[in-house]
């Protein structure tokens, strides 16, 4: 691309981003795309009105068809369903409204009988209050498992006062007091979800074989839920104090207090080290860990260790909060490139079941979502798709007081003049919003279920925001997504190559061009963000027109190239 300057590589352009260690070809998961099922509200198989496993095997088809090559699978663990799965009573066994193990033994069967990969969600931070562990934990103060939590004695006259100044994710105090025992237990999150003690070594050991056993299940990967908070300061001193009133993506502090005894303990670090270790030690294909973590690309990185010897990867979150402007998203992929540098490789992702659906960031906009897509299936690293993503599944409001999340439950006090602006900027108070069911077609329940009534409504817009619709309309989200996430798996450069961000101070600052560098081939891609036409030098004319957002885009460009408002284009080289 000669008439775009080149700028500093992310890494040398010379190396073969294929070869590894020794020359070994790179692991499958460094090259894989990642499409999340929240299993309860993507397909209803036995008319209840709640999604569950044999609903998700019977789609398998279409996200084979999508092109999607992983399938993360949110918790189907037995749960009291307190917090929808993420409250697990026992980590062998599968919730009944989901199915049974040997549905989870043939849906691993069938994604892998269609040349996919599935990762399974693990919950090690916390369980349930109903686990029969804590049962046993809150028994009595001299109870064997006593110690299998963290249980302090509270402060002031009578013990009645938290025993220190930690704050919960949520803000509030994490400490929970216990009447019978008369000691508080501390959990990260909610309540009913008291935080394991992994300084006991028979807690790490029982949680080390849970990880085991759902590896040598056939998972191919686990995600690691809060994994940031899994070790706490043996000190229990109070945090310090901290200026910021909320947590975000890219800083775990808020609500006036420094998360430094709670949120990334030196310890935690250690055992992201200790979790990979036993993950290699499984025979067979490479299984790969990602980290549910909090903090800035630099502060992230640790958790992947000194020697890449940590997680294989870990949520790049600040990408939820990044401007839908040029400069904003070269800073972004900047910023990845340097901090995530081989042999570290990056994740890009918008949207999941905890934060305000992608495209209501944008403004609802169809153009900007397609753009954002393929930034983020063409940027080095692996791409995270929340299922509905690529329709353009769009958020609901619905009032704190008829939300069924404990999350919105707990901030039912919150007026909604607050709450809308709040939501905004990406911090949802009530997650149902974004978890309503898959909108297949413009039947009843948009043909999630043949239940009267599902667990949460279809999205009002579900007769015209579907995958029927979408599949007739060749200009839709939908295939957009397909015909990007069909040239990614195609093209070397895409998948395996280094990449080159291109064109800094010589081009228009609303436009951000890369190039992925591979032994076998080239490309380009360009990102027009301005709301207008714009004009850019590509050098040689007569290049091919791989891709554009815009299906009809011209098949090769001139010397110079223009991009329409919010195009997006792969150009061979």
């Amino acid at each position: 691309m000669h008439g775009i300057a080149r700028v500093h590589p992310a890494g040398e352009a010379s190396r073969d981003p294929r070869l590894t260690k020794l020359g070994e070809e790179p692991p499958w998961w460094r090259s894989t795309t990642v499409y999340q099922v929240y299993p309860r509200s993507f397909a209803d198989g036995n008319g209840d009105g709640i999604g569950d496993l044999p609903g998700l095997i019977g789609r398998l088809d279409y996200l084979a068809d999508l092109g999607v090559e992983t399938l993360w699978l949110s918790p189907f663990y037995d749960s009291p369903q307190a917090d929808f799965g993420y409250d697990i009573r026992d980590h062998f066994d599968v919730a009944a409204e989901y199915g049974s193990r040997g549905d989870v033994r043939r849906l691993v069967d069938e994604v892998h009988a269609r040349g996919m990969k599935i990762v399974f969600d693990m919950v090690l931070n916390h369980t349930s209050d109903e686990h029969p562990w804590f049962r046993e934990s809150r028994a009595s103060r001299t109870s064997p498992r006593r110690d299998w939590y963290l249980w302090r004695e509270g402060r002031r006259p009578g013990g009645k006062a938290p025993p220190n100044n930690w704050k919960s994710m949520l803000g509030g105090t994490g400490w929970h007091y216990d009447e019978r025992t008369r000691e508080w237990y501390w959990a990260s999150f909610l309540g009913f979800q008291p935080d394991l003690n992994y300084r006991n070594p028979d807690v790490k050991r029982e949680m080390l074989g849970v990880v085991r056993h759902w590896l040598e299940v056939g998972a191919d990967g686990l995600r690691l839920d809060i994994f940031n908070a899994l070790f706490k300061d043996e000190s229990f001193a109070d945090n310090p104090f901290s200026a910021r009133p909320f947590p975000s993506e890219d800083n775990p502090d808020g609500f006036f207090q420094r998360s430094k005894h709670t949120i990334d303990h030196p310890d935690t670090f250690a055992f992201a080290r200790e979790l990979r270790v036993l993950v290699d030690s499984i025979p067979g294909p490479p299984r790969f860990l990602v980290g549910e973590v909090f903090g800035s690309p630099r502060a992230l990185r640790r958790y992947c260790g000194d020697r890449d010897d940590g997680l294989h990867l870990v949520f790049l979150f600040k990408t939820l909060r990044t401007a839908y402007r040029g400069p904003a998203v070269r800073a972004l992929v900047e910023e990845i490139e340097r901090e995530f540098a081989e042999p570290l490789h990056p994740t890009y992702v918008f949207g999941n079941h905890d934060r305000p659906r992608s495209i209501h960031r944008l403004g609802d906009h169809a153009g900007r979502a397609k753009l954002m897509a393929t930034l983020q299936l063409t940027a080095r690293g692996v791409p995270f798709i929340y299922y509905g993503e690529e329709i353009g599944m769009p958020q609901h409001t619905i009032a704190l007081e008829h939300g069924k999340d404990p999350v919105a439950a707990r901030f039912r006090f919150v007026p909604d003049w607050l709450a809308r602006p709040l939501r905004k900027i990406g911090i949802s108070m009530n997650r149902d919003e974004c978890r309503l069911p898959m909108a297949w077609d413009d039947g009843p329940n948009g043909g999630f279920s043949t239940a009267e009534e599902t667990w949460l409504p279809a999205h009002p817009l579900y007769e015209s925001i579907n995958v029927a619709a979408e599949r007739r309309d060749p200009d839709s989200i939908l295939h957009c997504y397909r015909r990007l996430l069909a040239i990614r798996r195609e093209t070397p450069a895409l998948h395996a190559g280094s990449l080159e961000l291109l064109g800094h101070g010589r081009g228009p600052a609303d436009v951000v061009a890369y190039r992925r560098v591979h032994s076998r081939g080239s490309v380009d891609v360009l990102l027009n963000f301005a709301d207008g036409d714009v004009t850019v030098p590509v050098g040689a004319a007569g290049r091919a027109m791989l891709f554009s957002t815009h299906v009809d885009a011209p098949p090769r460009a001139g010397r110079t190239l223009r991009l329409r408002a919010h195009e997006g284009v792969i150009l061979a080289r």
